[in-house]
């Protein structure tokens, strides 16, 4: 018997397996924040001055979650699910730095005011995030190369991704200030 698999796509979320004697259609794991979310919320009200680090034990906890559902442990699920979790990430991050900023445009003009010859703070959070993006970008570029072109190197990049954002949107929102 001659059996063919042809792999395709069906609309956004179903991945189509169309054998010779039918079709198998499965769908991509469903990614919810909440158990991240639920951490981070804990973590909040066990350090109300945000200097705990039970907090980085969050990171990863709804894409795991993500992972053990039926289909989230292929690698197509894999990176579904993590992918979920770095956009989860990724809104804190740019919200985070969007306060942060106003917060620096906001001391500058104060410290203009008073003919302060300070380095300005809003510069300086910028030259801090561009930075930090090279950083993120190459640490995870050499975490890929460690999978030497494997299946894994997908997932094992999303997953650096959503670590080191998660790192840096914390540190924006306050946690471990001086």
């Amino acid at each position: 018997m001659n059996r063919r698999c042809i792999t395709g796509t069906l609309g956004p979320g179903l991945l189509v397996l169309s054998l010779a004697s039918g079709a198998v259609v499965r769908a991509e794991p469903v990614f919810s924040p909440a158990a991240t979310d639920s951490c981070v919320s804990a973590a909040y009200a066990s350090s109300p001055g945000l200097s705990g680090h039970g907090v980085l034990d969050c990171i990863g906890r709804a894409a795991a979650a993500c992972m053990m559902t039926p289909d989230g442990d292929t690698t197509v699920g894999m990176m579904v699910c993590l992918d979920g979790e770095l956009g989860y990430w990724n809104a804190r991050l740019t919200a985070a730095f969007a306060e942060r900023l106003a917060d620096a445009e906001a001391q500058d003009a104060e410290l203009r005011t008073l003919g302060s010859a300070a380095a300005s703070i809003e510069e300086s959070l910028r030259a801090m995030q561009q930075a930090w993006l090279s950083f993120r970008d190459a640490s995870c570029l050499y975490e890929q190369a460690q999978w030497m072109g494997g299946t894994g190197g997908g997932p094992a990049t999303l997953a650096c991704h959503l670590h080191e954002t998660a790192r840096q949107a914390l540190k924006l929102e306050g946690w471990w200030a001086q």
